[in-house]
Order: structure tokens, then sequence, then C-alpha cells
């Protein structure tokens, strides 16, 4: 892995640490038992070990070098429209919690579903407004 770091593989792998929220999550607020879960939750384990400890040589790499200043206004931007999303997520979710529409482990994994989601939405959004150099 000598090739250069970029920005967008940074936000990439963003997503991934959403989708090992969601399945930690999952771990945590079940409330059913089945053999194989043991298989899932030690790959689980094992992948987030290896996986962090890769990105962090990666991110000490990306903070080493020069950094794409119109990159990092793209990903503000990205994340100022992220956190509206969030915050009107929050506040659907919330109020679906006081009205009784849905318990707290719906709310639970309705909250990490939407951190997922978001994840990908500012990947995206980054991906388009990097590539249009806006």
């Amino acid at each position: 892995m000598k090739s250069r770091v970029t920005l967008k593989e940074i936000v990439g792998t963003k997503m991934i640490y959403a989708a090992l929220l969601v399945c930690y999550y999952w771990m945590w607020a079940r409330r059913d038992w089945h053999n194989y879960y043991d298989t899932i939750q030690n790959t689980v384990m094992v992948f987030t070990i290896v996986f962090f400890a890769m990105q962090a040589g990666r991110i000490h790499k990306y903070s080493k070098e020069e950094k794409d200043e119109l990159a990092i206004q793209n990903l503000r931007r990205a994340d100022a429209i992220g956190l509206k999303m969030m915050t009107a997520a929050a506040i659907v979710i919330a109020f679906a919690c006081g009205v009784g529409a849905i318990g707290g482990a719906a709310a639970g994994y309705a909250l990490v579903g939407t951190i997922f989601a978001l994840a990908v939405i500012r990947f995206i959004i980054f991906c388009v407004m990097d590539s249009r150099g806006v």
C-alpha cells in the first residue's frame, strides 16, 4: 500500500465504521439467540480489529501528506448538509417515540440506520461536489 491516501478514501471508510456500529448495535439489542451468532460476533470483532489497525496506518500516512484545500471545503459543506439531515431525522425519531409509534429498540435501530444512511449520503455528496470542483 504505497499509494497516496486521498480524502475520498478517508470519507469512504466512514461507511464501514457506520456499518460496524449497526452490527454492534444488533449484537447488543437482539433478544433471541442462535448458535451461528457466535460466528457472526467473532467475525465482526476480528474484522474490526484488523480494519482499525489498517486504518491507523492509512490515517497516519494521510496526516503527513499535503492537503487538498478544495476537498476539505467540500467535505465541510457535505458535513453541514449531513448535520441538517441528521437533526431532522433525530426529531422525527424522537417524535415517533414520544407519541408511542415506535418503541425503544426500534428507535435504536432507526438511529443507527440513520447514521449508516448519512455516512453513505455524505460520501455521495462529497464525491459529487469534489468531482465537479464546487
